[in-house]
């Protein structure tokens, strides 16, 4: 079956790579899974991977497949399945247990490990496939109502997590119901930050660097939240006129947004860091300030990636809301479709320059071809 894979440490490697078609079998203990891949989120990741910046094959191969914001179909389960069934459709936990405490409880995204297993990163091929097989303990049900909207799950996921850590943190201050927050970033991530705020009553201003307007910024403001460009007006100058903010979600990439947001931040507050910003970039920043007003205000810095299970229920209940509070919004963000593996130079392309571009994603199986195989499931059944 095809695939699309890059060889690890060499720069725009991208390519259709074949795989010998998964069986349940391939688990052990009879808990194998057979998932058929509908739809398969790109992001910053894969381009990076692509670049050469890091990702690492699977031991006994020389190319990783990328991919890990899946979405996709059950086709087969094997004997001792019974979390899911043919036609359920599932989205796959993207960090595996390795061997550190945490991983031997569940929560893989925290490993103490050196060395990790992530779909479509390192270690372990990810979804930009045709069919993968994976144990039923590591794959989320999605109802059918999320399908259209359901490849969007993975990237709400680090959201979800980093705002219950937040909430988890702010525990030590006995209440906390934050009442203002900040979102830095109007990217995939930085939109569903603003949802997931939204959706716990949170009072959102959303800073971006293009002016209005443009359709993320009418995204932002169908959820009630404000969009502020930071062209006109800078981070700090924001957090005087709106805030104070109790909770900044950081979505940028950008170190001097970092900076920034830690000096815009409340008394009490807590920034949760979701961008990862590689590079060599040298700033001058105020040390001293910073570091005063995190002591003497009670200040916490917690950074966000991957997730376990708890954060991918909490994301399909969250877009189970969404669909019903703000309907339509989700399938909003799904700009940039992409017919087929074998046009991985297109979905590169689009995912470097697409102009309007939030979401660009893979149609692995076209929507006919899901229809018409979910009707021959159910004569089946």
């Amino acid at each position: 079956m095809k695939a699309i894979a890059v060889i690890p440490g060499k720069p725009n490697s991208a390519h259709l790579a074949e795989l010998p078609m998964p069986s349940v079998s391939d688990v052990p203990d009879g808990r194998g899974v057979l998932i058929r891949v509908l739809r398969v989120g790109v992001d910053g990741t894969d381009k990076e991977i692509n670049a050469a910046e890091y990702g690492a094959a699977p031991p006994g191969y020389d190319f990783l497949v990328l991919g890990h914001e899946s979405f996709g179909q059950v086709v087969e389960v094997a004997e001792k399945v019974t979390e899911v069934k043919p036609g359920e459709y599932v989205v796959a936990i993207v960090r595996c247990p390795g061997t550190s405490i945490y991983d031997l409880i569940g929560t893989n995204d925290m490993t103490l490990d050196d060395v990790y297993y992530e779909r479509g990163i390192s270690n372990r091929h990810g979804f930009l496939t045709e069919y993968y097989v994976d144990n039923a303990e590591y794959l989320v049900k999605v109802p059918q109502a999320l399908r259209e909207v359901g490849v969007l799950l993975e990237p709400l996921t680090i959201v979800e997590k980093g705002i219950a850590q937040a909430y988890e943190i702010q525990r030590r201050l006995r209440i906390w119901r934050p009442k203002r927050a900040a979102v830095m970033g109007a990217g995939t991530v930085g939109l569903l930050a603003t949802l997931a705020l939204r959706l716990r009553g949170v009072e959102v201003t959303t800073f971006s660097l293009a002016a209005k307007p443009n359709p993320n910024a009418e995204l932002v403001e169908e959820l009630g939240a404000r969009y502020i460009s930071t062209k006109e007006m800078p981070i700090k100058e924001g957090a005087k006129t709106f805030g104070p903010f109790d909770v900044i979600f950081e979505a940028t990439g950008a170190s001097v947004v970092v900076f920034e947001s830690l000096q815009s931040l409340g008394k009490d507050g807590v920034i949760v860091l979701s961008s990862i910003t590689g590079g060599n970039r040298t700033l001058e920043v105020p040390a001293d300030r910073i570091n005063l007003d995190f002591v003497l205000g009670n200040k916490v810095m917690v950074g966000t990636v991957n997730a376990n299970r708890d954060h991918y229920e909490a994301g399909v209940r969250d877009m189970a809301q969404a669909q019903t509070v703000y309907p339509e919004w989700l399938r909003h963000l799904l700009t940039h479709p992409v017919a087929g593996l074998e046009n991985f130079k297109e979905l590169f392309d689009k995912l470097s320059g697409a102009k309007g571009a939030i979401k660009v994603y893979c149609e692995v199986a076209a929507m006919e071809e899901q229809e018409s195989w979910e009707k021959n499931i159910a004569r089946a059944s």
